[in-house]
């Protein structure tokens, strides 16, 4: 390697690592004695794998927070106990890095971490969500062996009010640059204006170093679409102030005629490339970032316009967290997520209530989606890691975030926080307001091109009536209601200014709070857990949220398609849900929720013969008939009624071996059918793998969705079973799943129950490309066996 000629590299150190863990803290010194280390490749959420721990007898529910959602001791953190993950790994330089800069990058360690070399120590996170870098040139060791040490702490239960999991989840990374002349940390600040579909003017910003006596540096900038043609490629020059550590420079300013514009139909992608050269003309260093040409406009006249054209946030708010994966990040987990989002109309994810991985903000980029890019929970030491004090975190990480992420196209609003100004009586006794104004005005030092809010109760306020919202509301740019979107009219009159968002919204009460909003003027709305996750569970066994759309597996339930059936209004659809049980209600964030379960099987068994259900047909049809076994029980209209729009209720349908149809009508025509049969015994079992371009990078995976099958061919949801995988080849099995959030199985290891008729296997690649055989077993069924294959 000519590090004369060579710009930046990125060598990866996922692979590779050895782990210990412990629910107690083991000193740096007792952890260098242990011997029985666990060899594991990163990401990695050691707690995952971890026992549940089951509430003791006399552990009862907390409700001094209603925020907090406190049930047993454990029941917001998953019910996994907390504890500390040591991880090691052996680093032997290349003779190739020498004389150059060297940085020890992690993009986050769950939910504290510290970072030791050679048995010092060299940096550290408190607050895990966040990634932080380490200049280790000078003590990097060349010729031997270097030993890097991590330690991640997930704290104390009451350090954070969902499950967080714990460890190095995210990526780890040393970067090469040149030691004189570089671009700093998110270097890249990429802006657009005066957009239209002819023309747009693109700036280009970037920060850098110079540690030589020079005045002038020469910097080249490159544009290119995303089909890979040139639209921009100029060189320049700039003066560098050495007086300064760092630079910041406009290095290109140029228009785009007829600009391919960023939308969520149609998200194209620029790629920005900046390169810093030399004064003998090699080339220094050189970034790249993708970003995107469009144009968003707020206004309480209409909400939220994109190119020109008006769209509603049809949003989800949801953990980071990936199901039975943990917290451990994986792409194409992410990717599976956002495909089934947007089948089901979502266009918008709200990053509850910390930042999510780069990663994933680039799929949000990829797939269209607009996202409201959330820092804090509550501006609470307890909730921002718990060993650092909040008031002295803020001033580092609101530059970190900001840097990171605001070159996405996908980001249009940032939030700083979530439901705290009830807390915020002190230090300042404003609710808030101060912390916010502070925040606000470092952040606009990064980035103005976005409005900036907070999402709260606007009417938690201390010793003051319910008539008026929280002082906090009126600083922020957009007025993020959490659930009370009841609210908006009444302050819409008082306040003509205001633009309002729900930055929440119940399962409950889907389909009212959507459409008793002005939704010609509102922003839009984000679900809460449209996605069921562990943490946050109701009580034992629930290990986790059960109130979604989608199952913990993304099995969507019967009443995703009442959500789908207004997120996407232009695509006719009927589906039959029926109510087979009927929970205790339970408090959310002073919200009632009701637990109901719901199924979309005809399998009630004979002693059930003439049983009395009640059951909906959601539909955005004009009408909807419904027919058990050829006959019809009438048809009712959809009421246009927003509390009961697009969910017909049926009462006293009596159960009878055979089928159940939904056949809905617009203009007296048929558009939609849903028909649901009685099923015969499980006979079989079948797979379907979804990852047909399966990398052989150590890190992609493939989710294999196992069902059980009659004899003609149809999903029997009441099989049960449990199934068994074995897989050879270059993969290997890191989670399985079913659905079932109550299950005390663990989410690894190499079997799993049917749930509703199914479960899930889910492979990661092994680095070198091969042929993989995954089997499934399960007694008195035939079993499968697919053949893929990793590239």
């Amino acid at each position: 390697m000519d590090k004369k000629n060579t710009p930046r590299s990125v060598v990866s150190l996922n692979n590779g690592w050895q782990f210990h863990g412990s629910l107690t803290d083991i000193s740096f010194e007792d952890i260098k004695k242990i011997s029985a280390w666990q060899t594991v490749n990163l990401p990695h959420d050691f707690q995952i794998s971890q026992p549940w721990v089951a509430p003791a007898a006399d552990e009862k529910a907390d409700n001094r927070d209603a925020g907090a959602n406190i049930r047993s001791r454990l029941s917001s953190r998953g019910f996994k106990e907390m504890g500390i993950g040591w991880y090691r790994k052996d680093i032997r330089p290349e003779e190739s890095w020498r004389g150059k800069r060297i940085l020890l990058d992690f993009e986050g360690i769950m939910l504290v971490g510290d970072v030791y070399l050679n048995g010092k120590h060299i940096g550290k996170t408190d607050y895990g969500y966040l990634g932080f870098e380490i200049d280790i040139t000078k003590d990097l060791k060349f010729g031997e062996d270097n030993v890097l040490m991590v330690k991640a702490n997930t704290q104390q239960p009451l350090n954070s009010r969902w499950y967080t999991g714990g460890g190095i989840y995210r990526d780890v990374n040393i970067t090469l640059t040149d030691k004189d002349e570089y671009f700093v940390r998110h270097p890249l600040y990429i802006t657009t204006e005066n957009v239209t579909d002819r023309n747009a003017t693109v700036n280009v910003q970037a920060e850098l170093t110079c540690n030589l006596k020079v005045e002038n540096l020469r910097v080249g900038t490159k544009v290119t679409d995303q089909q890979g043609n040139i639209v921009y490629h100029k060189f320049n020059t700039i003066k560098f102030d050495r007086r300064m550590r760092t630079n910041e420079h406009r290095v290109a300013k140029f228009n785009i005629d007829n600009p391919k514009l960023w939308s969520c139909e149609t998200p194209n992608l620029y790629t920005a490339e900046v390169t810093l050269y030399r004064e003998d003309g090699s080339v220094a260093d050189q970034v790249t970032k993708r970003f995107g040409v469009r144009n968003v406009e707020f206004s309480p006249e209409f909400g939220l316009k994109l190119n020109g054209k008006k769209v509603l946030l049809k949003g989800i708010a949801n953990h980071h967290s990936l199901g039975a994966l943990g917290a451990a990040v994986y792409p194409r987990a992410m990717e599976k997520r956002m495909k089934l989002l947007k089948d089901f109309g979502f266009n918008h994810i709200r990053t509850a209530h910390n930042p999510y991985s780069e990663s994933f903000l680039d799929l949000c980029d990829e797939y269209g989606f607009l996202v409201v890019d959330e820092l804090y929970d509550k501006w609470l030491t307890q909730y921002a890691g718990g060993r650092e004090e909040w008031t002295n975190l803020w001033q580092h990480d609101v530059p970190e975030f900001v840097k990171r992420d605001r070159n996405h196209p996908s980001i249009v609003v940032w939030s700083l926080g979530n439901e705290l100004q009830q807390y915020w009586n002190l230090p300042y006794a404003d609710w808030g307001v101060t912390a916010y104004r502070l925040q606000k005005e470092l952040l606009k030092r990064y980035d103005k091109t976005r409005p900036i809010t907070v999402a709260m109760h606007p009417r938690y306020r201390s010793l003051e009536t319910d008539s008026l919202p929280a002082p906090l509301v009126h600083e922020t740019d957009i007025a993020s209601y959490n659930y009370r979107y009841m609210y908006f009219p009444s302050d819409s009159r008082r306040f003509p200014n205001m633009m309002f968002y729900q930055s929440e919204a119940n399962t409950s009460g889907m389909g009212p709070n959507y459409f008793e909003m002005d939704l010609d003027k509102v922003l839009g709305l984000a679900y809460w857990g449209m996605i069921d996750y562990l943490g946050e569970s109701q009580g034992w066994p629930e290990k986790g949220w059960c109130q979604g759309v989608f199952d913990i597996s993304l099995e969507p339930k019967p009443n995703a398609y009442f959500l789908k059936s207004y997120f996407k209004d232009d695509e006719p659809l009927v589906h039959i849900g029926i109510i087979a049980s009927d929970g205790d209600s339970f408090m959310w964030n002073d919200e009632k929720m009701l637990k109901r379960r719901l199924v979309d099987h005809w399998n009630f068994g004979k002693d059930n013969n003439n049983k009395e259900f009640t059951l909906y047909t959601y539909t955005n049809a004009d009408e909807v008939e419904l027919r058990i076994n050829g006959k019809s029980l009438g048809r009712k209209q959809n009421d246009k009624n927003p509390k009961v729009r697009n969910r017909v209720k049926w009462d006293k349908v009596k159960y009878e071996p055979g089928y159940i149809e939904a056949i809905a009508y617009t203009d007296g025509k048929v558009v939609a059918r849903h028909k649901i049969e009685t099923t015969g015994e499980a006979k079989r079992l079948t797979a379907t793998a979804d990852n047909s371009d399966w990398k052989a990078d150590g890190k992609d995976l493939q989710h294999i969705r196992v069902l059980a099958l009659d004899a003609k061919g149809r999903r029997v949801q009441t099989a049960k079973g449990k199934v068994h995988f074995s897989v050879e080849g270059p993969a290997e099995i890191i989670a399985v799943t079913n659905g079932d959030n109550a299950s005390d199985e663990l989410a690894v290891g190499d079997s799993r129950n049917l749930y509703n008729g199914t479960c899930t296997v889910i492979l990661r690649s092994k680095q070198g490309a091969g042929k993989v055989s995954v089997t499934a077993t399960c007694d008195g069924m035939k079993p499968v066996k697919l053949q893929l294959a990793t590239k």
